[in-house]
């Protein structure tokens, strides 16, 4: 399995997601980049999230969403020098 351009675009939505708050959703709006309103589109049909273009994040995608972030947070740390 390869990291293609849409899946990270959908880790780039899901990384969004405010994990501190699960009652405050994201808004993809029409005039987003396409990559993105392709990616909330596809998250929605996964059931990651409750809206095409949006929403909240379902119970599946809260999980995804904590590992994406934590991914993320990983591979960010630099090294002290």
């Amino acid at each position: 399995m390869s990291y293609t351009p849409e899946l990270v675009a959908e880790l780039e939505i899901l990384a969004l997601f405010n994990l501190g708050n699960t009652l405050e959703g994201l808004k993809v709006h029409h005039i987003a980049a396409p990559k993105a309103i392709a990616a909330a589109q596809r998250l929605f049909d996964k059931g990651l999230i409750t809206q095409f273009d949006g929403g909240y994040l379902t119970s599946l995608g809260l999980e995804a969403a904590k590992h994406a972030q934590s991914l993320l947070t990983i591979l960010n740390v630099t090294e002290a020098a």
